[in-house]
């Protein structure tokens, strides 16, 4: 702006210059009217073209600040673009990562689970009975067997057997695997819940010997005996 006010202050000064000359030519001249005439018309236009110039200037002045306002502003926004872009691949990065320990995670947790279900497979496999088999059980077979040795050895007569028979065949079908889909009950006394054969070992799913011993001292404690139990099924419908 300090540029433009010195042009026209220089054009100003060159204005009062020719002012002053022709002023003084015209005490020179003849036609004094004539000349004033003429010098106020050329000094109005001097004056006219340098405010013109002035104008234009600041003008141009206007045009290039503006310019470069914008410009800045470009840049600004530029920059800021360039920062969002930065700032969501970082953000992008981030979640890849996140997903990445997720996946990682339930990988873990899942070989874990296989893990501990196959280790419980392992444990639930039936387990056989090596025990003595008294003769006269000898006519029973698989689980049955092992109910009649184990029967005898608890301290019930063989004549017992024939209505602890009837009771867990009702119960379970000596199936040592077998569970009550509405109450839980599990094994072949059909034991609610079947934890509590663990009280004998901790094979209580897998091995039948374990729940029969349970299912024989549950029933000595309850019911004295094996048809004591039988006869309090068929009264009730439990035992």
């Amino acid at each position: 702006m300090s540029r433009l006010w010195s042009r026209f202050g220089a054009r100003t000064a060159a204005v009062a210059l020719l002012s002053v000359g022709v002023a003084g030519g015209f005490y020179l001249g003849e036609d004094r009217e004539t000349q004033q005439q003429g010098l106020t018309a050329q000094v109005g236009l001097q004056v006219d073209q340098a405010e013109y110039d002035y104008q234009r200037d600041r003008q141009a002045e206007h045009r290039v600040s503006s310019a470069k306002q914008r410009a800045a502003e470009y840049q600004a926004k530029l920059r800021a673009a360039a920062a969002a872009k930065e700032a969501a691949e970082r953000a992008r990065e981030a979640e890849a990562a996140a997903a990445s320990r997720k996946k990682e995670r339930e990988a873990a947790a899942k070989k874990a689970a296989e893990k501990a279900a196959a280790a419980a497979t392992a444990t639930k496999t039936s387990k056989p009975y090596d025990g003595p088999i008294p003769a006269s059980c000898s006519e029973y077979g698989g689980n049955r067997k092992i109910g009649c040795a184990l029967m005898l050895d608890a301290g019930f007569g063989i004549d017992q057997f024939p209505c602890l028979d009837k009771l867990w065949t009702k119960e379970s079908g000596w199936n040592h695997k077998a569970r009550n889909p509405s109450s839980g009950a599990y094994g072949i006394p059909q034991s609610l819940p079947g934890s509590k054969m663990g009280s004998v070992a901790g094979d209580w799913e897998s091995n039948p010997a374990t729940q029969i011993k349970w299912g024989l001292g549950y029933i000595k404690g309850r019911y004295s005996s094996p048809c004591g139990a039988w006869s309090h099924s068929q009264n009730n419908g439990w035992y």
